[in-house]
């Protein structure tokens, strides 16, 4: 399989991660070689990957008329991981699992933003359902600025039986729900063997992967909007969680 990956982080930490075959990096015929393209073709030719100009027409087909920002990378597809490779990155750290579970969510958007999140609060790894949600496309990489590259997304057929064997591994799965009898998230203590659930946009999560959650938490709200976005709901829950850590793992700037 091959992917166009395009941005320019996206393509960047694609490069600097070096987990996909890399094929080439196209750039249109006017885009000049400075700043942040300088230092990505730098980076490919260090790599061996070939660096061809094309017209630029041919990156918008490529990316489906998205903002490409002159470039994109040819190579292989995106290498999912398993669900026991994820728990083995949190025991190489020494730390308690902490996982992001997306209940068929359908915006490149959302998970993008979603995982970029993830990453930058240290999850061990992301696990998706491989029918009718979003897979980690090229649209997805690109919103996610290219954190994807880095991290450990597992695509199961069953996202039910997947939680149930999470379970097994103690690792407690909290669902974000809304309703008047879900308690607000600060009610229950976070620094766990985590299972971070997230339901799709609109519909939320399905009734069978509500009710395998061992808890509902909500996001308190007082305003006139009845909701939040998913990306912003799960940011939310996903830096709380850190935080309950103790900031585990924070790297001062």
């Amino acid at each position: 399989m091959t992917d166009f990956v395009y941005g320019h982080w996206a393509i960047m930490e694609a490069l600097r991660a070096g987990r996909r075959q890399m094929e080439q990096l196209l750039l249109t015929e006017t885009v000049e070689e400075k700043g942040i393209v300088a230092e990505i073709v730098q980076t490919a030719q260090e790599k061996g990957v070939k660096v061809k100009r094309v017209q630029r027409r041919i990156i918008d087909d490529l990316s489906n008329g998205a903002n490409h920002q002159n470039m994109a990378l040819r190579c292989g597809g995106y290498p999912y991981s398993r669900m026991e490779d994820i728990l083995a990155v949190a025991q190489s750290r020494g730390e308690k699992p902490f996982i992001l579970l997306l209940d068929l969510l359908k915006d490149p958007q959302n998970v993008g933003s979603l995982i970029r999140v993830a990453d930058a609060v240290g999850v061990h790894g992301i696990i998706l359902q491989d029918r009718r949600g979003v897979g980690v496309t090229p649209a997805v990489v690109n919103a996610s600025s290219g954190a994807v590259e880095h991290l450990n997304v597992a695509q199961v057929t069953n996202l039910v039986q997947t939680m149930r064997d999470l379970k097994d591994n103690d690792v407690w799965l909290v669902g974000l729900d809304m309703g008047p009898n879900v308690p607000p998230l600060d009610k229950a203590d976070l620094n766990i063997g985590l299972g971070l659930v997230l339901g799709s946009e609109g519909e939320g999560m399905r009734r069978l992967v509500r009710d395998t959650c061992d808890l509902l938490l909500c996001l308190p709200m007082r305003g006139r909007v009845e909701s939040l976005n998913v990306a912003t709901v799960g940011a939310v829950a996903l830096y709380t969680a850190w935080q309950a850590r103790g900031w585990t793992g924070w790297v001062h700037a």
